[in-house]
């Protein structure tokens, strides 16, 4: 019934979104539900309505909560050269070196996406006119500043700011970028022609394109996985090559590295990863003359040719006009099974035309354009259980003086190992982005409720200036939560190297198991060996992979394991913390012996049994003492 009710609820509140996206043009689709969820139940609070079919209502009835909602949804925290070291980082290694490697010549374009009221698209401003001069920024620079809130964007337009939001702007840049009038300061309007802004949004609207740096601090963590991977994807267009990705402390790209690579992960600092086509060419062999003896010579180079072509590591083959096999190599004798009766047969009287279904197509395609195909990837069976790729490529053969074509050749590249590898690596990419979205999430949502903090606390202050003694003590709170926020951050980097530890001691264990003299299996609550260790092996001859994975007990090997199920059993229900027995067993060489066998309980770091711990030692092989070295 509970279940219900839910499933109801967030029916409920897909309509209030889709009601915003067809009424005012808003899609909030893309936002974390929980995040926004509590966000407009916050506001729903406000005007004392719980239910979101009854707040769909009062939208209709009052427009001008429309203002309020977006106010409370879009949180719009920014200021002037937010984290400081950061600025300095991106001014002395991505901001000088940019400015360095361009001609004196060409624009420089900066793209400021979420820019909210506008700080941060003016402190950008300031930094590169203080690198190129006021003369060379006016010329050369172009700022794009961008965000969905209209309301933060015609504050930005103005570029006009009270004294507590210039706290972070340097005194020196105050008085040379900034004109001063009744403790307001404006930015300076020469500089301002170099900026536009503009609403954008992230998810529907095109990307401004050639940008050289990309300034987006802390929009990204509201928006879920699948807008994040479609924002992301915009930016990486946006980019020039070279181009450099400004993110802010929540929001990181471990799960998109085919996009961009890090330049500085801690201060979330990423540079555009360059897409390439790879293709094989093969290289024209021209003939020589041979001083003068064409007989000898050309009969060489005749046999030089027939030589290098049959060994190939391409399997190739030649057709003339009327489609007729002319040679092939080795290659392709052991890839298609063609033999030498095959010669002069038409292509498509061969196997291999009707199996491999493109190849007619392509080959028709090179006789009539009278150019090379793009490579394509074809599936050749050589068995049910040996499916090559093969990457396939039609070239025409034309006359050196005439141009006239004399048919084709067809090269077969087998790129089985490469496809193989890169499933490989995707399935590799796949489970690192499994194992850190929840990590990457949890940090968002710290985040995401530190920065709703950070927008409470301004509110209080706009609208308690007079309350002075208030507004100092949110000053503290603020401070204090930004200091949660670095400790933090500090314990997540000791839990990354802690588990680092953890591998390493892992591993230190796995070392040790073969080095006792005992055969070890280690059995989950279920009896399923988990561990064989070599000296099991070695005792009962039983590999690794005949015995992981199955039931204990079912074991075919000379240990009467049906006697320790009990065994088992008393130490899995924690009727007993071990058990010894000793069984007349018989070993992998059919000789009779005496088995001590210790099962022992496997627990976790709650104190809880996950399993059972198995040790199975030859007492008469043991008992024998160690033979100097």
């Amino acid at each position: 019934m509970t279940e219900g009710i839910e499933r109801e609820k967030l029916s409920d509140f897909e309509a209030l979104l889709t009601y915003l996206k067809l009424s005012r043009g808003f899609d909030f689709m893309g936002y974390k539900q929980t995040s926004l969820m509590r966000r407009i139940r916050k506001r729903m609070q406000m005007v004392d309505i719980k239910d979101f079919t009854e707040y769909i209502d009062y939208l209709e009835v009052h427009p001008k909560e429309f203002d309020a909602l977006f106010n409370m949804i879009l949180i719009n925290v920014t200021g002037f050269f937010r984290d400081p070291t950061t600025w300095d980082y991106l001014i002395s290694d991505v901001i000088t070196p940019l400015l360095e490697k361009k001609p004196p010549y060409e624009q420089i374009r900066v793209w400021s996406a979420g820019c909210a009221s506008g700080e941060e698209a003016y402190t950008v401003a300031m930094v590169m006119a203080e690198s190129l001069g006021v003369e060379q920024f006016r010329e050369r620079v172009k700022i794009y500043a961008t965000d969905i809130d209209e309301d933060a964007l015609s504050q930005a337009r103005q570029g006009v700011y009270a004294a507590k939001e210039m706290v972070g702007v340097p005194e020196a840049f105050q008085i040379k970028y900034f004109d001063k009038a009744d403790n307001r300061f404006t930015f300076r309007k020469d500089l301002r022609r170099s900026m536009i802004f503009g609403r954008h949004d992230l998810l529907q609207d095109a990307p401004i394109s050639r940008i050289d740096l990309l300034i987006c601090r802390n929009a990204l963590m509201y928006f879920n996985a699948e807008a994040q991977a479609k924002i992301l994807g915009r930016f990486h267009f946006a980019l020039n090559g070279g181009g450099y990705l400004f993110l802010g402390k929540a929001e990181m790209l471990l799960t998109h590295t085919n996009l961009f690579t890090p330049l500085d992960l801690k201060r979330r600092i990423f540079t555009r990863v360059p897409m390439f086509t790879l293709r094989n060419r093969l290289p024209a062999v021209q003939p020589f003359d041979g001083n003068g003896n064409m007989s000898t010579s050309f009969t060489k180079f005749v046999r030089f040719r027939e030589v290098s072509f049959e060994v190939n590591p391409l399997a190739q083959l030649v057709l003339d006009m009327n489609r007729s096999l002319v040679m092939f190599n080795e290659r392709i004798r052991a890839l298609f099974n063609l033999s030498a009766q095959d010669v002069g047969r038409s292509l498509y009287e061969l196997e291999l035309s009707y199996r491999l279904s493109e190849l007619r197509g392509r080959v028709e395609d090179c006789y009539n354009e009278r150019r090379p195909n793009n490579p394509k990837t074809m599936d050749w069976a050589l068995t049910d259980a040996d499916v090559r790729t093969l990457e396939v490529q039609v070239l025409p053969l034309l006359e050196n003086n005439t141009g006239d074509m004399l048919g084709v050749s067809i090269t077969f590249s087998d790129v089985t190992p490469f496809k193989r590898l890169r499933e490989e690596l995707e399935h590799a990419n796949q489970e690192l982005e499994a194992s850190y979205e929840e990590l990457q999430s949890s940090n968002e949502e710290l985040e995401t409720t530190n920065e709703e903090l950070q927008s409470t606390i301004e509110e209080a202050e706009t609208t308690n200036e007079e309350l002075q003694s208030t507004n100092e003590e949110l000053e503290t709170m603020n401070e204090e939560l930004q200091s949660a926020n670095e400790e933090l951050e500090t314990m997540n980097e000791e839990l990354h190297r802690r588990t680092e530890d953890l591998h390493r001691v892992n591993i230190f264990l796995e070392s040790i198991l073969p080095s006792l003299r005992v055969g070890v299996a280690v059995l989950n609550s279920e009896m399923t060996v988990q561990v064989w260790s070599r000296h099991a092996e070695d005792l009962w001859g039983l590999r690794l992979d005949e015995a992981e994975g199955k039931n204990f007990l079912s074991l075919d090997i000379g240990l009467p394991v049906e006697q320790l199920k009990q065994a088992i059993r008393n130490v899995l229900n924690k009727t007993a913390t071990s058990q010894e027995v000793v069984l007349t067993a018989t070993n992998r060489r059919g000789k009779s012996i005496e088995c001590h066998v210790t099962c022992a309980p496997l627990m976790d770091t709650t104190n809880s049994i996950r399993g059972t711990i198995i040790l199975m030692e030859d007492l008469a092989a043991n008992s024998e003492p160690l033979q100097p070295v």
